[in-house]
């Protein structure tokens, strides 16, 4: 039966198999040093094909030969033309590959009959992220043979995903065709592990239960050894039969019966369903990715947490990328962080709720995803709380409900097509572990564009829920007031110059006195405004303010439900733009950090300094004292490893400025222009009685500094030079002396 079922498998992948076929007709592989006799307009096109990847370009993958069109050429922002001469059609179909950018008329490729477009096709990407894999596609010509056209190459396009890629133009009797192929697995284990490639196109693979999708999401499968292995949960399956399919529509996406609105459906896999099955769109005949797919015991890599770039003091995924925190709240004595997650690739994509608890926000532990892609679109950015009044009326035992406030990306998934940018709802009546979406989503609707990142607080004086949220144009934010989280009024605008997406609202006392608070308005990029707010109106007094001076630090977010006995606004950032080369993760958390605001010479400003539960991962510790710092770098002797917690009190003197350099990563101040510099970037920093007071937390890709008590904080990302594990201090332009030196080699928060 074996060579029975490949014959069936060729015919499936080939058309007009039954019957002779003429050898196939090559328009154009463009291996040539030039273009030939294929004429050129504009400057995307280069001075001729490209040899695969371009500057600043993700790596292109799946082009034949050594020679493509890629028309990245000096970036997004060139356009240009490429026509053929003209061509006889001869063959009932035309195959190339194709990938890069999806805008249809702007990034395509087309063929001209009689001057007509007759057929069309775009690459498959719009959203950030994406994959540069180019992807077979076919054109049936068959009505056309004995006709003359050009095939036209365009790139109109200048923003995001502005070019196209495009390789082996063949006619052809022969075609990709849609196939299907299944297998089953017993699911017996907790985990179902995924190949994953980094430079795989992006697939469609749905989990079908019943009949009806339940879970859809893109990924990269790998053909041969993959990158690194991906996972799911299979607990909700255990003892089930999983089929898995494949299915190739030409280009279009084939999806399973959308769920009806008027029926919710826990945010889970379908506890007690006979069988799941997983369907993967556009995959070649001859896949081995399939056979790859595996259970397992335990989540993938005998490694996992102990990677050579894994943050080993910083949260990061078990899998996949991270982006922005999200619904920060504490609960029960755990420290909730939800954040940006996809989970089956280390590209931004997917952007699912992925879930992490502590309890003590050292210390973290991954749970289940608690938030995917639906009809409404992808899950974006948003907050948490804890209905302590039981407004919404879902507690139903002990336990207050859980309530994550979160964006639906309409348009950024399959499922959502032409669907909005709007703003929903999650709950947990059990600690988290498990969620369930509002079937009234969305409860606030679109306003304009794409509106986004609600953070959502209880207000007592005024009696309500406040949601601040951002507009989509840089300086627009506005705020709506709620009795129940689901239904909103718009309460005013929160015109913030410049201000853009992910904003926070919060109160804070001055100085740490109680009757002398002021509001913040915080944004995206860490600028922020001090002022009042009244239970409607923000009114702004200063600002804005700059916050952060590191290079990667982004989209922070502050607690919800701190216990009062405890008192701190604690936030967490995004440090947004690290390096992991041939990590199976992708970017990290910062510390969580305390805000106070302070009077200070200019008026009042915010501070931050690490929380104090870090010193629990203390390890052994190096000190000095009075130490005298000149020209000549002292090596701090003992020191070594690839993550400090360093406390400096240093004395100036009349030094020009004085330096530590960590790991090869310098951190330096100069007093002539009062400044301090870490990882290329500078803050402004004043010191008095020429002391500077320095805390300096060092992780394997990653350096945070805080100055004089958090007046200044810089977060920044590296990637480590091999054997870089030691520290040395010097002066330059007159002596210093470090007064206090304190060295601690951390812990893992992993072991």
């Amino acid at each position: 039966m074996k060579p029975l079922t490949t014959l069936l498998v060729l015919s499936l992948y080939f058309s007009g198999t039954a019957a002779a076929t003429e050898a196939d007709l090559l328009i154009a592989d463009f291996e040539g040093k030039d273009y030939g006799s294929w004429v050129v307009e504009g400057e995307a096109f280069g001075p001729g094909p490209a040899r695969g990847t371009l500057p600043r370009q993700m790596q292109v993958s799946g082009f034949e030969g050594k020679g493509l069109v890629n028309t990245f050429f000096n970036g997004d922002g060139t356009t240009g033309r490429l026509t053929s001469p003209p061509l006889k059609i001869e063959r009932r179909y035309i195959n190339f590959l194709i990938g890069g950018g999806g805008h249809p008329e702007k990034t395509c490729i087309r063929l001209l009959v009689d001057g007509k477009v007759a057929r069309t096709a775009s690459g498959p990407n719009t959203q950030p992220g994406g994959s540069e894999a180019l992807d077979w596609c076919s054109w049936d010509v068959s009505d056309l043979v004995g006709k003359e056209a050009v095939i036209e190459i365009v790139d109109q396009a200048t923003g995001g995903w502005g070019h196209i890629n495009v390789d082996q133009i063949v006619q052809s009797d022969r075609r990709i065709a849609s196939v299907t192929l299944s297998r089953e697995l017993k699911l017996d284990k907790p985990y179902l592990h995924l190949p994953v490639s980094n430079e795989a196109a992006k697939r469609l693979m749905r989990f079908v239960v019943d009949g009806r999708m339940v879970r859809q999401f893109e990924i990269g499968l790998a053909e041969g050894e993959p990158d690194f292995w991906t996972y799911t949960e299979t607990e909700p399956y255990t003892g089930k039969s999983l089929s898995q399919s494949l299915a190739r529509r030409r280009g279009q996406a084939h999806f399973a019966p959308k769920t009806p609105q008027n029926e919710p459906v826990p945010d889970g896999f379908g506890i007690g369903s006979k069988t799941l099955r997983i369907e993967v769109d556009r995959m070649r005949a001859d896949s081995a990715a399939l056979a790859a797919i595996r259970t397992a015991d335990q989540l993938p890599g005998d490694d996992l947490y102990r990677e050579p770039l894994r943050p080993q003091f910083h949260f990061s995924p078990a899998r996949g990328w991270t982006n922005d925190p999200n619904g920060l709240v504490y609960y029960d004595g755990e420290y909730h962080l939800f954040f940006q997650h996809n989970p089956y690739g280390t590209a931004w994509g997917n952007m699912t709720w992925g879930h992490a608890v502590s309890a003590d926000l050292v210390r973290w532990k991954q749970l289940a995803d608690a938030i995917h892609p639906d009809e409404l679109g992808t899950i974006f950015s948003g907050s948490a709380v804890v209905d302590q009044g039981n407004t919404t009326g879902w507690q139903s035992g002990s336990h207050k409900p859980i309530v994550c406030i979160y964006t639906s990306a309409g348009g950024t998934n399959a499922e959502s097509k032409e669907q909005p940018f709007t703003q929903s709802i999650a709950y947990s009546t059990d600690r988290g572990r498990t969620w369930t979406k509002y079937d009234g989503n969305p409860v606030l609707g679109n306003l304009q564009g794409h509106n986004r990142d609600p953070k959502v607080f209880w207000h007592a004086p005024s009696g309500q829920w406040v949601m601040i949220l951002y507009l989509d144009q840089r300086g627009q934010f506005a705020l709506f007031g709620s009795p129940d989280l689901k239904k909103w009024a718009k309460l005013s605008d929160v015109p913030f110059p410049n201000g853009h997406e992910c904003p926070d609202l919060f109160e804070l006392p001055v100085d740490g006195n109680p009757a002398n608070t002021r509001w913040v308005v915080w944004e995206g990029g860490g600028q922020y405004l001090v002022g009042r707010f009244d239970g409607t109106t923000f009114t702004p007094e200063s600002g804005p303010q700059p916050s952060k001076f590191g290079p990667n630090d982004y989209a922070a977010q502050t607690y919800s439900d701190i216990p009062a006995a405890d008192g701190r606004r604690i936030q967490i950032a995004w440090m947004a733009g690290g390096k992991y080369p041939g990590m199976p993760f992708n970017q990290q958390m910062s510390v969580p950090r305390v805000l106070t605001l302070r009077e200070t010479p200019e008026g009042i400003r915010l501070f931050f300094e690490p929380v104090e539960e870090l010193k629990k991962l203390r390890g052994k510790h190096h000190a000095w004292q009075d130490l005298r710092l000149g020209e000549a770098p002292k090596t701090l002797d003992g020191v070594s490893g690839d993550r400090f917690d360093i406390e400096a009190t240093l004395d100036l003197g009349a030094a020009r400025s004085i330096g530590i350099r960590i790991r090869e990563q310098e951190v330096v101040y100069s007093a002539a222009d009062q400044q301090i510099r870490a990882l290329n970037k500078t803050a402004p920093l004043s010191v008095a009685d020429g002391k500077l007071t320095l805390r300096i937390l060092v992780d394997r890709t990653s350096i945070e500094v805080f100055a004089n008590g958090g007046r200044v904080q810089m977060a920044g990302c590296f990637v480590p030079e091999p054997q870089s594990d030691g520290i040395t201090i010097a002066a330059t332009g007159g002596e210093a002396t470090a007064l206090q030196l304190n060295v601690w080699e951390m812990n893992s928060i992993w072991e």
